[in-house]
C-alpha cells in the first residue's frame, strides 16, 4: 500500500518573534512569525507538492491557534499536533545582524513542545511515512525525549527512512556534554544526515570537514551525510557500502540576504526532495552535485525574506536562480 505521506516530522514548533524595525518611541518591534525547525522543513516540502505531516505539541492558546491554523493552511497535516490546556506555547525572540545571521533569546521552560508525552505521539503518522524527520530540540526535556525515542522506534520498524538535522542550541542545554551525547545519538539513528560546519565540528573536534565526516562514520555508517557551510555553500558524501560518491555546490551570493532563518531547513528539505523524487539507492557524484545545487538555490532564496514558515520559495523561483546562476 503506498504510504499516505511522504515525510513526517517529529519536534518543536513555535513562534519566532523577528525584529521588524523600531517604533516612533524608539523601542524595538517584532513580527510574530510561524516557526520551528521541522515544521520548517515540512513547509518547504510542501510547497513541492510532498504530502506532509507533524508530530509536536503547542498551548491551547493565542498562539497555539495559530500555528495550527498555519500548519493547516499549507498544507501540513495537523492531526498529531496537540494542544496542551496546561503549558504554553513555546517563543523565540530572533535578533538579526547586517549579514542576516541571527541570535535568539528562548522562552522554552515549562513549555508545550517539551511536554510531548510518548502516548501523545500519533505512531500511524509515522507507520504511514515514507521518511521521519527529526531534530535535537525535541530530546533537550522529557518527556518529549523518550517520545522522540519511541517515534524513532516505531519508524525502524516501520522501514521508513529517518532524517536529521542537530540544529543545535546550545542556550537550550543544560551542559555541551549532554547536547553532544544526545547528538551522538541522533546520528546513530538516522539514514540521512543534514549537519552545519560548526555543529561538525562541535561533534567530532575537527574543523576539516572530511576528517569530521570520518570521524561520524567511524561511529556509526550514515550512508548519506551533507555538511552546510552558509555562504561558503555545502558539501555532501554519499557511502553505502558498495558505492561512494561526493560533491559540493557555492552559495548563490547574488541574492540579498536579510534573515537566514529557515536556510538549513530549506536545504534539507530539498535534499529529502530529490530522495523522494528519485530513490535513495546509489547516489552518484553528479546526481549529488545536482542535489546540492538545488538545495543551495533554494536555501539562498528563503534568506531573502524574513520568517521561514510561511515564506517558502516555489519551485519556479528555485530554478529561475539555478538558470541565472551564482
Amino acid at each position: 500500500m503506498e504510504p499516505a505521506y511522504d515525510v513526517t516530522a517529529i519536534g518543536e514548533v513555535l513562534i519566532d518573534f523577528t525584529h521588524s524595525g523600531t517604533s516612533a518611541q524608539g523601542n524595538g518591534l517584532y513580527e510574530a512569525n510561524p516557526g520551528g525547525a521541522p515544521c520548517n522543513v515540512l513547509a518547504m516540502l510542501a510547497r513541492l507538492g510532498h504530502r506532509t505531516a507533524f508530530i509536536g505539541k503547542a498551548g491551547n492558546d493565542l498562539f497555539g491557534t495559530q500555528l495550527k491554523e498555519t500548519l493547516g493552511s499549507l498544507g501540513i497535516g495537523t492531526e498529531g499536533l496537540a494542544l496542551s490546556g496546561t503549558e504554553r506555547t513555546t517563543l523565540a525572540f530572533v535578533k538579526t545582524a547586517d549579514d542576516g545571521e541571527r541570535s535568539f533569546s528562548f522562552y522554552r521552560t515549562g513549555c508545550a513542545d517539551c511536554a510531548l508525552k510518548a502516548d501523545e505521539v500519533n505512531m500511524n503518522l509515522i507507520k504511514q511515512s515514507r521518511i521521519l524527520h527529526y531534530g535535537t530540540l525535541s530530546l533537550t526535556d522529557e518527556p518529549a525525549a523518550s517520545a522522540t525515542r519511541a517515534a524513532l522506534e516505531a519508524a525502524k520498524q516501520a522501514g521508513a527512512l529517518r532524517s536529521f538535522d542537530p540544529n543545535l542550541r546550545l542556550p537550550l542545554w543544560d551542559s555541551p556534554g549532554r547536547a553532544r551525547k544526545e547528538i551522538w545519538y541522533g546520528v546513530s539513528q538516522c539514514d540521512i544526515l543534514k549537519i552545519a560546519e560548526e555543529e561538525l565540528e562541535f561533534l567530532t573536534g575537527e574543523a576539516d570537514i572530511g576528517r569530521g565526516v570520518q570521524k561520524i562514520r567511524d561511529r556509526h555508517a550514515v550512508p548519506l551525510i551533507t555538511v552546510t557551510r552558509g555562504k561558503n555553500g555545502c558539501e555532501g558524501f554519499f557511502d553505502d557500502g558498495t558505492a561512494s560518491a561526493r560533491a559540493e555546490s557555492g552559495a548563490f551570493t547574488s541574492v540579498q540576504t536579510i534573515d537566514t532563518t529557515g536556510a538549513g531547513d530549506t536545504f534539507c528539505a530539498c535534499i529529502l526532495h530529490e530522495i523522494l523524487e528519485n530513490g535513495y539507492g546509489t547516489f552518484s557524484s553528479g546526481r549529488l552535485a545536482n542535489a546540492l545545487r538545488f538545495a543551495c538555490a533554494a536555501a539562498s532564496l528563503t534568506t531573502t525574506r524574513k520568517g521561514a514558515l510561511a515564506v517558502m520559495p516555489e519551485k519556479a523561483e528555485i530554478e529561475a536562480l539555478l538558470e541565472r546562476g551564482a
